[in-house]
């Protein structure tokens, strides 16, 4: 599966891969945002970031039962990235049908700055 999301700034457009992700776990069914769940994740890049970010996602869902609905992020820049994630979401045991996601690729992956000067991000996902 291959999405593309868009967002004001680049935490923005994480908060939106997320929603992402969210759409594919749940064939688009609204998620309660009842739980909530803390972590950083590290990055070289934006582009790195993004998929660590989405696959500890896929980890709390095949590991934790944790379903995202939305998350709240915040980057930090040093020598490598660092996001301070925020995520809401439910047990996955409360609903029928969802669907697994095995990980994010890096195939066809960009993050980047659009001409509508937006950010932009597509991610391949394999399911």
């Amino acid at each position: 599966m291959k999405f593309r999301a868009y967002g004001e700034s680049p935490e923005d457009l994480l908060n939106h891969c997320a929603l992402a992700l969210s759409h594919l776990f749940s064939r688009g069914k609204k998620i309660a945002a009842s739980t909530r769940k803390e972590f950083t994740v590290t990055g070289e890049d934006y582009e790195s970031l993004l998929y660590n970010f989405l696959d500890e996602l896929i980890y709390l869902f095949d590991t934790k039962q944790f379903v995202v609905s939305k998350t709240e992020v915040t980057i930090q820049r040093g020598d490598d990235y660092s996001l301070n994630v925020v995520a809401y979401g439910d047990n996955t045991s409360k609903y029928k049908d969802l669907d697994a996601v095995k990980a994010p690729t890096y195939a066809e992956m960009h993050f980047k700055k659009n001409e509508e000067d937006l950010w932009e991000a597509q991610v391949v996902m394999d399911v």
